[in-house]
């Protein structure tokens, strides 16, 4: 698998790290592996609207000008793919095995930056480490890793957005982990609610190593198609300036660079503001309505139905994925610039890069000299802007003209050397260097800095070729995922060392009752303890002994015993009047009757 890993920082002083030491408790180890690619050119996220051109009507039809539409130049995008992989110790077997997995794209253009979670997956083998009772060492290192992506992909002048949906399935990444017994697996409704508690950290100030200081403004957007505001309002976390950092409804309208620049485009369809992602519900619906919809149509209103944004949302909650018993939220973070560090320099950067023509004056200053630049955030000019014949044009055109002798002896010259002698072996060489850096670190595109490259770094085909790998391996049980884990770990760098050893250093008290105060205060609970009431048991015990009234024999009347037989049971006296003696009379059903003969 083809990499290059020039000049990487040694384990122990890489960003991640660190990073990741702070966000761990205390004596938690693991080991991280992450891997990423270079900046490559990909196809925008969004629709580009239509432009409104006058253009003169023909003689026949009389005087005026009639008014044309044509479609706009896509946003130039730039894709960085990122893949962290974290694995803990088998204390049996003394071996690796993964516990975690995290896809990440970086989407950059000359307007913003976007960082788009594809997935996300765990295998359940995380209790091979103990960690302390109530903490989730995967929720902490997934806030981290987001972070340390913010912190190092920050552009001044350039919006960032943290962009997800939560869809849950049993298993993303690691094949045969959902046979784990000790995987948890969430449903729809948990699976939301612990994305917006692992996102909302990244909504404080100065939190997770200092990524969210110098924001202008930070502010967390939760939409989930089907609910109303008041059901999706129970998915956000419950803190106290929760109210503040979070609002229900999508940021689609404040993060599109078209509706920045309103003299240009008036009217911007919901198509152009929509972006679309791998495996997206969103991008099979919109690809869905474009099929269904023509390009004259489009480009001038828009698809047929939906025609706004409000219904767009509501057309998604009949989908497949947001029906029938599922659920899926859309997330978003966006963070803003301070108004301080965007310059006009820098919005003639994003009028280039929406494809519209700057002006003359700021064309001409910028083609001046355009080798001694001393700012690194001038966007570079376009060489065909510079001059009108292109270099190749400069050095062809005077080939017309020269005479045939030095043509043929210009092939003479190019034809191949043939080779005599004896045929010398050479031993063969491994090819693990064919990634092609680019040549700047920043451009007006795309900011690639060295601390926030992977360890490892890939092109894209070796990169499909590692993540694909893992979806071709087993984690059913622990003896499985520990050799699929080596087998990945030695196939991915070429049996190279490319580990991060990561040792917690977060100091995290266990959960009692009493964990909230201060150190070195004791509570006083005697006034709102609550003493068990005494039973009237304990109370007659206590109490002075009292006389008991017993009952002869005699002044008991036992109840009668009721008979199967029908009949009264009752036992009454009478008097004879004719001899005078007293008479007792039983009842029907006191008398036992004699059976009858068959």
């Amino acid at each position: 698998m083809t990499n290059v890993t020039p000049s990487i920082p040694q384990p122990r002083s890489s960003p991640l790290v660190k990073a990741l030491a702070q966000a761990l408790p205390e004596h938690f180890r693991c080991t991280a592996w992450h891997l990423s690619t270079t900046p490559a050119i990909t196809e925008a996220l969004c629709y580009p609207p239509a432009l409104k051109s006058t253009a003169p009507k023909p003689p026949a039809s009389g005087s005026g000008s009639t008014v044309q539409e044509r479609p706009s130049k896509p946003l130039k995008t730039y894709c960085e793919k990122h893949f962290l992989a974290v694995s803990v110790t088998d204390p049996v077997s003394v071996k690796d095995a993964l516990v975690l997995g995290l896809e990440i794209y970086i989407y950059t253009t000359s307007f913003s930056t976007t960082i788009f979670v594809a997935k996300a997956d765990s295998t359940g083998y995380l209790g091979l480490q103990s960690a302390p009772r109530g903490f989730s060492p995967i929720r902490a290192i997934t806030a981290a890793f987001l972070s340390f992506l913010v912190e190092h992909r920050r552009r001044p002048s350039k919006q960032l957005v943290i962009n997800l949906f939560a869809r849950a399935q049993s298993q993303y990444i690691f094949p045969g982990s959902v046979n784990n017994d000790k995987k948890h697996i969430l449903d729809d409704r948990g699976l939301i609610r612990w994305w917006c508690r692992v996102l909302n950290p990244l909504l404080g100030d100065g939190v997770l190593n200092g990524s969210t200081i110098n924001w202008h403004r930070r502010h967390g957007y939760l939409v989930i198609p089907g609910l109303d505001d008041y059901e999706t309002r129970a998915f956000i976390p419950r803190t106290e300036d929760a109210a503040h950092k979070w609002s229900l409804g999508h940021p689609l309208e404040l993060i599109s660079p078209y509706t920045k620049d309103a003299t240009t485009f008036d009217n911007v369809s919901p198509r152009c503001l929509i972006p679309t992602y791998p495996d997206d519900p969103k991008a099979r619906f919109i690809e869905e309505l474009e099929e269904s919809t023509s390009e004259k149509v489009k480009l001038s209103r828009g698809w047929k139905t939906p025609k706004t944004l409000d219904q767009f949302w509501e057309m998604m909650a009949f989908r497949q994925e947001c029906s029938s018993g599922r659920m899926t939220g859309f997330v978003w973070l966006v963070f803003e610039p301070s108004p301080a560090s965007t310059s006009p320099l820098n919005r003639r950067s994003d009028a280039s890069g929406l494809g519209v023509t700057a002006p003359t004056s700021a064309r001409a200053s910028s083609c001046h000299d355009p080798l001694d630049r001393t700012d690194s955030s001038v966007p570079t000019p376009n060489r065909s802007h510079i001059s009108i014949v292109s270099p190749e044009t400069q050095i062809s055109l005077p080939s017309r003209s020269r005479p045939a002798s030095i043509k043929s002896l210009q092939r003479k010259r190019r034809g191949r050397r043939v080779l005599k002698g004896p045929i010398i072996a050479r031993e063969p060489r491994i090819k693990t260097r064919r990634t092609k850096y680019p040549d700047r670190v920043e451009t007006p595109y795309y900011y690639w800095p060295e601390a926030g490259r992977g360890q490892v770094v890939l092109d894209d085909h070796g990169y499909k070729r590692a993540v694909e790998l893992l979806l071709h391996l087993e984690f059913r049980g622990l003896e499985q995922a520990i050799a699929s884990t080596s087998r990945w770990i030695s196939e991915v760098n070429v049996g190279e060392n490319w580990a991060l050893p990561v040792i917690g250093e977060q100091i995290i008290l266990d959960h009692h009752p009493s964990a909230s105060s201060p150190p070195g205060i004791v509570n006083n609970l005697t006034g709102s303890v609550q003493k068990k009431r005494k039973s009237e048991d304990d109370s007659s015990k206590k109490s002075p002994a009292t006389p008991v009234n017993t009952l002869g024999g005699g002044l008991v009347r036992k109840k009668s015993k009721a008979d199967d037989n029908e009949g009264s049971a009752k036992v009454s006296s009478g008097y004879n009047t004719a001899t005078g003696i007293q008479v007792t009379m039983l009842g029907s059903g006191l008398v036992r009757k004699k059976p009858k003969a068959q």
